[in-house]
């Protein structure tokens, strides 16, 4: 009788939904008890519905009740771990959803710890104890806990299935080899899973040597990611110092001209105030004379005039003048236009030069090289999100959606920039094409024209796919055409308002598609040498609201 108290007890103080002894215990309206942690995530998970109920005698709360902790239960739980009579041990713990129950148990059913392929029955310690005290159960064979038990009873004459028909590759019983499998070529299912748990472990053996194979090859390319950002960290840190360099050399240079230019000012200054003191102090002279003379010639008597004009000292000789030639405003102008030589003449190295920068960066490839994408899928991951250049747009044309639609309007909307275009309704990329890129174009209610250019003063002027340096799809209403160098190549393919340019500049590959869906037809590619920074572009012809947008 005590035992069966403690197990009453033992039961009343075990939360329904965590299966062991109560923590935290919080008792909900209808008188029931849990964890607190327990109801409160179960509560969680009905917030949607708003409607809490209890886990036990699904009774709802509307609201949702407000939980404490209750201390009086909290006490009984301590006292009872206090006495021994603590939660059931491992081997009696009760069956959760998602552990196998022992088939012997009746009433609330304990965790099984063993299955047997013989009985088909799932056991708890209990109840698995025959198995290993009697010599009736010395052959049977114990597995893991197993759900699944029933799949070895054959479904036509519920005998256990020990064959299996290498015939029709399934397990079978007795019965079956002598009735629908007769003359099959039947073996045990122990001799069937010998020969393909040989079969597995070579299957093992391989993909355990092709993981370590991959293992070798994901460190090898992690070594190669550490060794190109160590690389790429050291070229940005020497480049930072060689610009700095070149910024203090320009500001020394700048420094010294300046300097060149005050010296030689301060020189020129001190001789003009020089020879103006000396021109000053001989006119105060000459009007000293002069009101002499003046002063003489207004005496009456002839005697004393006689008397005085003999004594007047000479006058001292005059300070020359005639080197004196003023040239308004343009003493250093010779200055400046050797300056302006010099920047142009820079500007042209620096454009030269820096392609072969340009080039070297974009041509590291720590790979071989990557085969050529053929679905859209494998373009999709190159793609790139262009933004365009407000300072290169035409004045009638108008940017939206974040600068990647652009519209052809009858107003002009941007102010004049030295690299707007103004001879042709054009607009470029803001930023320079990566090595290998692919972006997608739609166009609207007329033609547009879908280009890669380089960037720089001579194509501001030009259209795109009239000279060298511009490569030009255009694409309108019923045909499709390919221009460069001047030169227009007829395409052919299906109509689409949607055209996919692919780019691999260090291959030198260019390529344009016809995109539906998740068709992409290739319409024209072109094999190059870029040698320059490429920029993405469009070009839009009539009508007004005609538009075209990078996606």
């Amino acid at each position: 009788m005590a035992q069966k108290g403690a197990q009453l007890d033992q039961d009343a103080i075990c939360c329904s939904i965590y299966l062991d002894v109560l923590k935290d215990p919080a008792t909900i309206p209808c008188g029931h008890s849990f964890c607190l942690n327990c109801i409160q995530t179960h509560w969680d998970e009905e917030d949607e519905e708003e409607v809490y109920s209890c886990p036990q005698c699904r009774q709802s709360f509307t609201p949702r009740p407000v939980l404490l902790k209750s201390i009086m239960l909290a006490d009984l739980v301590e006292k009872q771990k206090k006495t021994g009579l603590q939660a059931a041990p491992a081997d009696h713990c009760y069956a959760g959803a998602e552990d196998v129950a022992c088939d012997v148990c009746t009433g609330r059913k304990l965790r099984a710890c063993k299955s047997c392929l013989q009985c088909l029955i799932s056991y708890c310690e209990n109840h698995l104890q025959p198995h290993y005290e009697s010599p009736a159960f010395g052959k049977h064979k114990l597995v893991e806990p197993s759900k699944k038990l029933q799949e070895n009873i054959c479904s036509h004459h519920d005998e256990v299935m020990k064959l299996f028909c290498r015939t029709d590759q399934q397990c079978i019983c007795y019965l079956c080899s002598v009735d629908e499998h007769k003359g099959h070529d039947t073996v045990s299912a122990a001799a069937e899973r010998t020969e393909r748990q040989r079969e597995l472990e070579g299957s093992r053996e391989n993909i355990q040597q092709r993981i370590q194979d991959r293992e070798k090859e994901v460190k090898l390319l992690q070594q190669e990611v550490e060794a190109v950002n160590g690389s790429a960290d050291k070229a940005v840190e020497d480049s930072e110092k060689i610009f700095t360099e070149l910024i203090r050399l320009m500001e020394k240079r700048s420094s010294d001209v300046k300097q060149q230019v005050r010296s030689q000012q301060k020189r020129e200054v001190s001789r003009v105030k020089e020879l103006q003191e000396k021109l000053e102090q001989e006119m105060a002279e000459l009007k000293r004379r002069d009101a002499e003379l003046k002063l003489l010639s207004h005496t009456e008597d002839h005697n004393q005039f006689l008397h005085s004009y003999p004594s007047l000292p000479a006058l001292s000789e005059s300070t020359e003048s005639s080197s004196i030639n003023v040239l308004p405003l343009s003493y250093f102008e010779d200055v400046k236009a050797a300056l302006s030589k010099f920047r142009d003449k820079l500007r042209n190295v620096l454009r030269d030069k820096w392609t072969n920068v340009y080039l070297t960066v974009s041509d590291v490839d720590i790979l071989l090289s990557q085969p050529q994408p053929q679905t859209r899928a494998e373009f999709l991951k190159y793609s790139r999100q262009i933004t365009l250049d407000p300072n290169t747009a035409h004045t009638r044309f108008l940017l939206s959606e974040r600068n990647r639609k652009v519209t052809s309007t009858p107003g002009e909307n941007y102010p004049s920039h030295t690299e707007r275009f103004t001879a042709y309704h054009q607009v470029l990329s803001e930023e320079s094409l990566p090595g290998r890129c692919y972006w997608e174009v739609e166009k609207g209610v007329g033609g547009v024209a879908v280009a890669v250019a380089y960037k720089d003063n001579d194509t501001v002027n030009e259209q795109f796919g009239d000279s060298e340096k511009s490569w030009a799809l255009g694409f309108y209403k019923k045909c499709y055409g390919f221009k460069h160098n001047t030169i227009t190549t007829s395409v052919s393919g299906p109509q689409s308002s949607k055209v996919g340019v692919y780019l691999d500049q260090s291959a030198g590959i260019l390529s344009f598609y016809s995109v539906s869906e998740e068709t992409m037809t290739l319409l024209h590619r072109i094999k190059t040498t870029f040698t320059e920074p490429l920029y993405a572009g469009l070009r839009l012809s009539p009508p007004i609201g005609n538009t075209a947008e990078m996606l």
